[in-house]
């Protein structure tokens, strides 16, 4: 079955490791895929390098889903409330710009809707939100050993004590969006 109609996401929420697993979970997404957006040097940037720092490149992943089956909306709600974006550079113990709260956006239409559900959720937090919204620069793909990191790694430490925990979250927040309900 061949869809025309996919749309991308790409958003960037702390570690991609934990964003990658959530929406592996969310029916109407086809596709994700780790990688490194945001950057201001040259070229395919490798993770160490996006771990200094001094690439500006954000982890983040691009998501593929059908919008027949969830909104763009959507997609970004489960973002807002799956991690903390009023943390600046930084989710949990992970500290630095690579971590920061940022939507890149595809088009007008999504920038609109990224400013509209950022406004929308604000009041849902006691401090101000501080999640950038950007225009897609070029998207990077993370090396292969990221895809699929918290399905291939489950018994990891970070996998258990991080991303398990925020799965959980996202499954009591949002029922209705798993693909276990499809």
């Amino acid at each position: 079955m061949k869809n025309d109609n996919l749309q991308l996401a790409t958003i960037g929420g702390g570690c991609f490791w934990c964003t990658e697993a959530i929406y592996q979970e969310v029916k109407g997404i086809v596709k994700v895929v780790s990688g490194y957006s945001g950057g201001n040097v040259p070229g395919h940037p490798t993770y160490r390098e996006v771990c200094s720092g001094l690439t500006g490149h954000a982890e983040v992943v691009q998501i593929t889903f059908d919008p027949q089956m969830i909104s763009y909306e959507e997609i970004l709600t489960v973002f807002m409330t799956t991690h903390d974006p009023t943390t600046l550079n930084q989710q949990g113990a992970d500290r630095g710009t690579q971590y920061r709260s940022v939507i890149f956006y595809h088009n007008e239409v999504q920038k609109k809707t990224a400013q509209r559900v950022v406004e929308k959720i604000s009041g849902y937090y006691d401090h101000p939100i501080v999640t950038e919204i950007k225009p897609l620069g070029v998207f990077y793909e993370a090396e292969d050993y990221h895809q699929d990191y918290y399905r291939n790694n489950q018994s990891q430490g970070y996998c258990s004590f991080v991303i398990l925990p925020k799965l959980a979250k996202f499954k009591q927040l949002h029922k209705d969006k798993l693909k276990s309900q499809e």
